[in-house]
């Protein structure tokens, strides 16, 4: 995979200039001020539990109740929870199930275990925000199909456009999950004086979208400490609120303190798979103390479309949008990878105006 993703990154750094993001939509999603959009709450969620897995109905649990989320707003499945991909028919059935029993006015899911990760060539989180479509996924390494909630003012995307945006909260054990809900609920309305590292690395393949990272840290600067770097990876920072990176597997991630509602990803082939991976997983930004991150869970290709915006996500989420709001807007073509993450983080929203 790894090989695919560097032999193709000629042709994705051409796609960057004739039909991927211009400069122009990275700098004009400076924010001019924080607070401008409010944040979803438990209403505007609905949290899916496996029943069949012990460690997804404990964290569904948990969630409901430090979120307060409404018991008809919690939905149980069952599947089998070891294995990394469902099968098709199966989600079909089970996404059937799900819908009916989704109160009309939820706008998103939340998942709560780590198997299944995907949905034959598609994430699992994308799967059960749209449905199973194979135009969002791609074997030749081409553009799929758009999302589109990307960098858009709605606050009710299922309303707008029939689409539920999901992100998984899992982690590879209850502690570890408890810890994610806990920087969630601790990361609201606090406002954090933290910072933002963009990084280019050595890995040219990987930092396809570096490409924009000095224009969205010369605008953003002038709002939230932004700073763009040429280097690997970074260490011994005490305020990192995001960062944002290209690399298989990214050193001394914990050897850096991560804010309440910090985001972290890094670009490569196969972040999103959660267990067994030969790359390094999205967890570990987790288990490192970040609240949200994202990753692809099949070869993507190096399309910057298929990765989160930077420049996107921080407009909305310094602004006050929730991390699932936010993030979900930062990726043009999500069919392929996998949000995670505690939903509900709003460390910029006005809580007055919840």
């Amino acid at each position: 995979m790894a090989t695919k993703l560097s032999a193709l990154g000629a042709r994705s750094i051409g796609c960057l200039f004739l039909m991927c993001f211009s400069a122009s939509l990275w700098a004009e999603n400076a924010p001019s001020s924080m607070g401008a959009y409010s944040a979803w709450t438990a209403k505007e969620i609905a949290v899916i539990v496996n029943d069949n897995d012990k460690l997804s109905v404990q964290i569904a649990r948990y969630y409901q109740s430090k979120r307060n989320i409404p018991s008809e707003q919690v939905i149980h499945i069952r599947l089998r929870p070891d294995v990394p991909v469902l099968p098709l028919e199966q989600f079909n059935t089970i996404k059937k199930q799900v819908e009916k029993q989704t109160p009309a006015h939820v706008q998103g899911y939340v998942l709560t275990w780590l198997l299944p990760y995907r949905v034959d060539c598609m994430s699992i989180s994308t799967a059960f925000a749209i449905g199973f479509d194979k135009n969002f996924c791609s074997t030749e390494c081409k553009e799929t199909r758009h999302n589109p909630y990307f960098n858009s003012i709605s606050f009710r995307p299922y309303d707008d456009f029939g689409w539920r945006p999901t992100m998984v909260l899992a982690a590879k054990g209850f502690i570890d999950a408890k810890k994610l809900i806990d920087r969630g609920l601790a990361a609201d309305y606090s406002r954090p004086a933290g910072s933002a590292y963009l990084l280019k690395t050595t890995d040219t393949a990987r930092s396809s979208r570096a490409i924009f990272f000095p224009e969205v840290a010369k605008k953003f600067n002038e709002i939230y400490p932004t700073y763009y770097l040429e280097k690997n990876f970074i260490e011994g920072k005490k305020d990192v609120m995001f960062y944002f990176t290209g690399a298989m597997h990214v050193q001394k991630i914990r050897w850096n303190r991560y804010l309440p509602g910090a985001v972290a990803d890094h670009l490569t082939s196969t972040g999103g798979v959660l267990v067994g991976g030969s790359q390094m997983s999205v967890l570990e930004w987790l288990e490192g103390g970040a609240t949200g991150s994202y990753g692809t869970v099949v070869e993507p290709c190096n399309f910057p479309n298929k990765f989160s915006n930077p420049g996107v996500l921080m407009n909305y989420y310094l602004r006050g949008s929730s991390l699932i709001e936010a993030y979900w807007k930062s990726v043009a073509e999500p069919g392929q990878g996998i949000f995670v993450g505690e939903p509900l983080a709003k460390p910029f929203a006005d809580q007055n105006r919840q």
